[in-house]
């Protein structure tokens, strides 16, 4: 009886290795979930002439119609507990003159649920051949989910109302309600050197806030940016952003899942643009090291330079500063230098290093693999990483390879190519 139990559980563990090993990596789905509802190509939209101008303060519940076309004028808040609601196929136009933004302060919400055929879009209000990153501001959610700040509240540097500029607080479970089928194209506009707004600025937001299925284009800082709060998003799309796709801080607890960062040179600016910024905070004196550091688990991402000649200004694909958490799995980086670039404290020591993991992923076209900003570490780096239970890949293959159908021009597919045994991990 023993010895059957004893080979039951060697099949039984081959079987889980084995299952591993053949995850697909990057984006999934038996379908191209991209199709439909993502555009690629927002500067050939011929959007409607607005019909209504949204201004001021959203007190009450609230709701957009399709029928109609809105035009963002000035910050605009939605307060008092209310909700915005959206209808699917709704256009909203930020204004370019007084930087149209959306803000849904702590207690509000924002049910904006677009279908896959007829999704919500916020975009530019100029004319199709005047568009650029930066026409407005973009959508900030401020909620009630922890963060790591003294005293467990913050602001935004955003020159928001100081009355209703804060976030942060006990409530993981948050709710600020629905992005769901939205894109979000040429926000993102900066106010000054040091206050950029974001394509999707996400402050202290909890759990249960859904966000799935949103395209961010163009933005002209961060496409998605996360201040704390405890968050599950997937199917995220961003595109051409000039700065990070996804930057997190002040002890985000986030799942991100099955979701894609796609770059280009000329929209990157020379800051040192990322798919991934991932920090604990901006000053250790400003944080409250008893509370959550930052902590991403992000599985099946795609992370690709759409240029293949290395113009220079697409770097790393994820830049990781000291005492943070970081988890990636299943995934895909194409065209980066290098693939991974660890923060100078961090060192090589075992502590540091077991906080920072890459299982099953592929390593392509990169020049440089997990590497530190003090160069002299590297070798212990490697050695950590180069262990089989990693089983990180490194390869050489064009995009066309490496991809079902990468051309951004038609419509685009960045699921793992089926007929590559490599990237799909069989």
């Amino acid at each position: 009886m023993k010895t059957k139990v004893h080979f039951a559980l060697i099949a039984l563990i081959s079987s889980f290795f084995l299952h591993a090993q053949q995850q697909t990596k990057g984006i999934i789905g038996t379908n191209n979930w991209m199709n439909n509802w993502t555009n690629f190509k927002p500067v050939a939209n011929e959007y409607g002439e607005a019909t209504n101008i949204i201004a001021g303060t959203i007190d009450k519940d609230t709701k957009l119609l399709k029928r109609n076309t809105y035009q963002l004028v000035g910050v605009v808040y939605v307060t008092n507990n209310a909700t915005l609601t959206i209808e699917p196929g709704t256009v909203i136009r930020g204004d370019d003159k007084t930087c149209g933004t959306l803000v849904i302060t702590n207690g509000a919400k924002i049910v904006a649920e677009g279908l896959e055929t007829d999704p919500i879009v916020f975009t530019s209000n100029k004319e199709k051949t005047e568009r650029k990153p930066g026409d407005w501001g973009g959508i900030i959610i401020l909620g009630k989910a922890p963060i790591n700040t003294l005293g467990g509240l913050h602001t935004l540097p955003f020159d928001l109302d100081p009355i209703l500029n804060h976030y942060g607080g006990p409530d993981a479970e948050d709710n600020s309600g629905i992005l769901k089928y939205v894109r979000i194209e040429y926000a993102g506009r900066k106010l000054s050197a040091l206050k950029e707004l974001n394509g999707l600025s996400l402050a202290g937001v909890g759990r249960k806030t859904v966000l799935n299925n949103i395209q961010i284009s163009f933005s002209n800082d961060d496409s998605f940016e996360c201040y704390g709060g405890d968050i599950n998003m997937s199917n995220l799309v961003s595109y051409r952003t000039t700065d990070d796709d996804f930057d997190f801080t002040q002890g985000a607890q986030i799942n991100i899942s099955n979701s894609i960062a796609i770059r280009h040179p000329f929209s990157s600016d020379v800051s040192g643009s990322r798919c991934f910024e991932v920090d604990s905070y901006d000053k250790i004196q400003n944080t409250d090291m008893s509370k959550k550091l930052t902590r991403i688990n992000a599985s099946n991402i795609t992370l690709v330079n759409l240029e293949e000649n290395n113009q220079g200004l697409v770097r790393e694909s994820i830049h990781i500063r000291e005492n943070t958490f970081f988890n990636l799995t299943n995934s895909i980086a194409s065209g980066f230098t290098p693939f991974v670039l660890l923060e100078e404290n961090i060192g090589s020591s075992d502590a540091n290093l077991s906080k920072i993991t890459f299982k099953n992923v592929i390593v392509n076209n990169c020049n440089g693999g997990i590497t530190s900003e003090a160069s002299g570490t590297d070798p212990s780096i490697q050695n950590w990483y180069n262990k089989p239970e990693f089983g990180i890949g490194y390869t050489k293959m064009k995009n066309n390879e490496l991809f079902t159908m990468p051309n951004i021009k038609g419509n685009p597919d960045f699921r793992a190519n089926q007929n590559n045994t490599i990237a799909i991990g069989n």
